[in-house]
């Protein structure tokens, strides 16, 4: 400013930070985030200025552009520094030269699109779980060395900061992020200019501009809508992740989509396969569609076949109102000219995004679009399989719920981003490098028995004692802002039973439920020689008011005169936050709402961490848990009545710290130490890591997703597409002629009797019309059955042709075998069978 006023810049230039010639790496290294996960490199960056790399939010980028110069002079000829520094960068050079994966001799690229990502701190482009765990598929991808490229959008100003008023009520307030602070790459074309795509909106065309960030091997494309050709709204599109009305979040999602898949074409990449990660980025399918038709000549339909083949989709909510949903009237005013340039019109567009098709009444779902437009579908836990096979089962029609052709792909996380660094050090000296780059091998990490008890206790011990200090200070901070004024001593205490519950705030979280009985919890927090203390921390959408009333409360409890010096709440939750959480704690604490928590990666990172999870057997935990790693909250079952499930679930919780984890905590050895505590850290961490964490996810999705589709991709573009246009006549025909498919009788050898794992033989007589029989599948779906007849469809086999008796009429013969005794009930289930085409998706189907 000058006297106070303002200067407007006529131009502005970037200035690069200028390096002596040793510390040139510092550069190399800034622009790539692999030094998120590489405590080596981060180490050198924090040791330049470690008050300057907090007040940088730990952003080397910027923290190079403000350092002291006289600073870097001082650490060229600090032997140390240049020799850990010129360590790290050639663990950067070999990781970057190593050579692509080859995924069973697939050739091609896998596009990953997502709303959201958290790769750091520095960048906010993430609200929640969502984007943690896309940022960790992202580094993880790179780590196995997979050919995966990701897309996104860049948020000018990213999701909000979180402040807490003298009343405990959630501000936001937002800040506009420099891309010339961040370490973005601007992409360019063959001619040197800067790539840029336009997306159709009604009566104009919107440009986004792409930028790319460097995530190890794994390229992310971002794309933004702030560039000086587009209108003062238009430039807005893309101002915040998760703002603004509806409207903003269709444009946002037609960016995402649309624009993605232009911008991956504009740099010259075609992916084999495209995973969207859940259903903001659906409307690339349309385009990948669009483009076909374009390329080709194809029909919608037939264009349609090879697109969702090479399709996977994950879903990552429990609930149908944690769902996209619009109305089909501002999908029409968005969407209508795209669409029917396309060759559909409203009722066949608006089919594509419902569960019926023919129901007016129901609204546009993104969830369910990007499941019609996929071919390999799943969840993010076994029971959110499940729970995803009930929640869209209707977008099957004709189809019983167990078959619902959606799987699951457990979450896991990313070891070297969460885990601490002084128990790396204690992983590397036991398991080895493999804890890194194999953390699937639980073999490995059985060697944790080597490290001494005292050893990983007193490094545990330490991470609570940094987790209670940066707490403490947070604490003082958030109160000062807030004008709240805070007498007597700070609360929480550096050697007490700490438990953490740190997560999106949604009602059905249930973040409240330790307060069910507010006395017995003071008498568990207060106990003079068994004290317990909590720290809660997470944000609510900005448009949750229900969401924002559960922080209140919290925040009301952590002032009470019984709680306040055992309970805080600390704002503006993140992944910096998060990692000193989870590193920090001993208990981590999960109280959904079964079957309301698709996965809960937290839990996930804690007990990598040594940390004990405490939580309801749902999400991750409904197939993780096992004693005495842990606790289950209750027994798994559900009332149909929340508030009964609330009295039930929080009186399990009160007995289970009374009864089981305070007492073991406080049980301690001649030497201080709580020996089974440790040992159950211990038994956790050899547990869960191998299991739980992003390297295994990806290698699930590789081989269980990528592979099949790009194959099934490869296939069906044969030949200029012949294979898919095919495919396309020979459904048409088979839809023409499906309505003569009977079911003319039915036989068994069990004469209403068999025996456990011996094979019941039936025997299908099928009229057929003009499809021949090799047109069809022929199935037995078998399981336990009641009274009424009604039978769970838990098996699956399939039934041979053998021969025709007359014109139309075939038989098909084979067997099923009953997996345990009592009532067992049959059916038989007729599709039409094609090689290159997933047959459920056909919605034709016929039941005995």
């Amino acid at each position: 400013t000058m006297f106070g006023m303002p200067v407007h810049a006529f131009r502005t230039i970037t200035v690069e930070p200028t390096l002596p010639e040793e510390l040139q790496a510092l550069l190399t290294l800034s622009r790539n985030l692999w030094w998120t996960w590489n405590k080596d490199a981060a180490m050198a960056f924090r040791d330049i200025d470690p008050a300057l790399w907090e007040r940088c939010t730990h952003n080397p980028v910027r923290m190079l552009q403000m350092a002291d110069v006289e600073r870097f002079q001082q650490l060229r000829t600090d032997e140390e520094f240049v020799a850990r520094l010129r360590s790290a960068a050639e663990s950067f050079s070999q990781y970057m030269t190593r050579p692509t994966r080859s995924m069973l001799g697939i050739d091609g690229t896998v596009a990953y699109f997502s709303m959201e990502f958290a790769l750091t701190e520095s960048l906010p482009s993430y609200s929640g779980g969502l984007g943690v765990l896309a940022g960790d598929h992202l580094k993880s991808a790179s780590d196995l060395r997979l050919p995966l490229v990701a897309v996104g959008l860049f948020y000018q100003e990213g999701y909000f900061h979180q402040e807490l008023d003298e009343t405990g009520w959630q501000r936001e307030s937002y800040s506009i992020i420099d891309p010339v602070g961040q370490p973005f790459v601007q992409v360019r074309d063959a001619s040197g200019y800067p790539v840029s795509v336009r997306i159709p909106f009604p009566g104009r065309e919107v440009v986004a501009a792409v930028l790319r960030l460097d995530v190890g091997q794994v390229p992310l494309y971002l794309l933004h809508t702030d560039v000086e050709e587009n209108s003062t709204e238009d430039r807005a599109i893309t101002s915040r992740l998760y703002g603004g009305d509806d409207e903003t979040r269709v444009k946002q999602e037609m960016v995402l989509g649309i624009g993605g898949a232009r911008a991956l074409e504009a740099v010259g990449i075609h992916p084999a396969v495209y995973h969207m990660n859940e259903g903001h980025s659906a409307f690339l399918g349309l385009e990948r569609i669009r483009r076909l038709m374009a390329d080709t000549g194809m029909t919608f339909e037939e264009a349609r076949i090879p697109v969702s083949a090479s399709t996977a989709f994950t879903t990552h909510t429990a609930v149908a109102a944690g769902i996209d949903k619009f109305s089909p009237d501002l999908l029409s005013a968005q969407l209508g000219p795209y669409y029917r340039a396309i060759g559909l019109d409203d009722h066949a567009f608006r089919g594509l995004g419902r569960t019926n098709r023919d129901n007016e009444l129901e609204p546009f779902s993104m969830a369910v679009l990007g499941l019609h437009l996929s071919g390999k579908r799943n969840g993010v836990s076994q029971l959110h399989g499940d729970v995803s096979r009930r929640l869209w089962s209707n977008a099957w029609a004709g189809e019983p719920e167990e078959l619902t052709p959606i799987g699951s792909v457990t979450n896991g996380v990313h070891l070297p981003t969460w885990v601490a660094n002084e128990l790396s050090h204690l992983y590397e000296r036991a398991v080895g490098a493999e804890w890194r780059d194999a953390p699937q091998n639980a073999a490995a990490w059985q060697n944790l028995c080597d490290i001494p008890n005292a050893e990983l206790w007193e490094t545990h011990v330490m991470l609570r004692e940094r987790l209670v200090a940066r707490a403490q200070a947070r604490f003082i901070t958030d109160a000062a802002r807030a004008g709240r004024i805070v007498n007597g001593p700070r609360p929480l205490r550096p050697d007490a039973l700490t438990i953490g519950f740190a997560r999106r705030f949604a009602a059905y979280k249930r973040a409240t439920l330790l307060f069910h009985d507010p006395e017995r919890l003071a008498r568990i927090l207060n106990h003079p020689e068994r004290p317990v203390q909590i720290i809660f921390a997470g944000k609510s959408h900005p448009r949750d008011e229900p969401g924002k009333q559960l922080i209140r409360e919290v925040s009301e409890f952590s002032r009470r005169p019984e709680l306040r010096d055992h309970l805080v709440i600390l704002e503006d939750y993140d992944v910096d936050l998060a990692r000193t959480l989870v590193q920090g704690c001993d208990v981590w604490l999960n109280t959904p709402l079964r079957p309301l928590e698709a996965s809960g990666t937290s839990g996930m990172k804690a007990v990598a961490n040594g940390c004990l999870h405490l939580s309801v057997r749902d999400g991750w935990w409904a197939e993780a848990y096992r004693e005495p790693f842990g606790w289950a909250i209750g027994n798994g079952g559900l009332d149909s009545d929340p508030a009964s499930q609330d009295e039930l679930d929080a009186h399990a919780l009160y007995e289970l710290l009374e009864q089981e984890v305070v007492p073991l905590f406080y049980t301690l050895d001649a030497e201080g130490m709580p020996e089974e505590w440790v040992d159950r850290m211990r038994g956790s961490i050899c547990e869960y890591a191998p299991r739980f964490n992003s390297g295994r996810m990806v290698n699930d999705y590789a081989y269980g997703s990528y592979v099949p589709a790009a194959e099934a991709g490869r296939r069906l573009g044969e030949e200029g597409f012949r294979r898919t246009r095919d495919v396309a006549s020979w459904l048409r025909g088979i839809r023409a002629a499906w309505s003569s498919v009977k079911i003319l009788s039915i036989e068994d050898e069990s004469d209403g009797g068999a025996q456990t794992g011996r094979p019941v033989r039936v025997a299908v007589q099928l009229h057929t019309g003009q499809i021949a029989a090799v047109d069809l599948r022929v199935d037995v779906v078998f399981g336990e059955a009641n009274l009424s007849q009604q039978s769970l469809a838990t098996g699956i086999s399939a039934l041979e042709f053998t021969g025709t008796s007359r014109e139309g009429v075939h038989q098909f013969v084979g067997e099923f075998r009953p997996a345990h005794g009592g009532r067992v009930g049959y059916a038989i289930r007729v599709l039409p069978f094609h090689a290159d085409l997933d047959t459920l998706d056909t919605g034709l189907v016929v039941w005995s």
